[in-house]
């Protein structure tokens, strides 16, 4: 029985050498979301420029959209942003959702910095945000062209990602 006390450390150490060696293998940024493959929640939300005017889910459908997640408290939205005015002028579709932020602060903000979003919803309250399970902004959201979320990214969106992630699948859902 001595003998099994002195091998117990080495089994602690062992067990929590194994915690950490696949806690170090897992990619920090991936956020797996329960939305995946289902429909874009439910919404009739306000226009950030137009705030009479609403738009609903249903203004999702019909062409591959990324909807970005953003807001001008948001310290990494603002190193994204340049990034998605260039993919903006190239063609792609993002949808803009502003989260729990004040409606003329981003106003001003893409009056100053370029306005790259088809349309802006205001999420004032949050509840988008829930339903889409936000974790914090930025969060982009690739949408197909039946509504259907079908991907999730967390973070900036810069070239490397673009390149390497968001292109092939909107490329991908562009031809199915």
């Amino acid at each position: 029985m001595s003998r099994l006390k002195l091998f117990l450390p080495l089994a602690v150490f062992g067990l929590l050498a194994g915690l950490f060696w696949r806690g170090l293998s897992l990619d920090p940024t991936a956020m797996p979301s329960a939305l995946i493959d289902k429909p874009m929640p439910a919404f009739d939300l306000p226009l950030l420029q137009e705030p009479e005017a609403r738009r609903t889910q249903a203004a999702l459908q019909g062409q591959v959209s990324l909807v970005n997640v953003w807001a001008t408290w948001c310290v990494a939205c603002k190193v994204e942003h340049p990034y998605l005015v260039s993919l903006a002028q190239q063609g792609v579709n993002i949808i803009g959702l502003n989260y729990k932020d004040d409606s003329a602060s981003a106003l001003k903000w893409l009056q100053e910095l370029g306005n790259p979003y088809q349309f802006v919803i205001v999420d004032q309250d949050g509840r988008l945000g829930i339903d889409l399970g936000v974790f914090g902004a930025p969060e982009t959201y690739l949408v197909d062209k039946r509504g259907m979320i079908r991907y999730r990214h967390v973070g900036v969106i810069d070239e490397r990602v673009w390149n390497e992630t968001l292109l092939p699948l909107v490329q991908e859902l562009n031809r199915s």
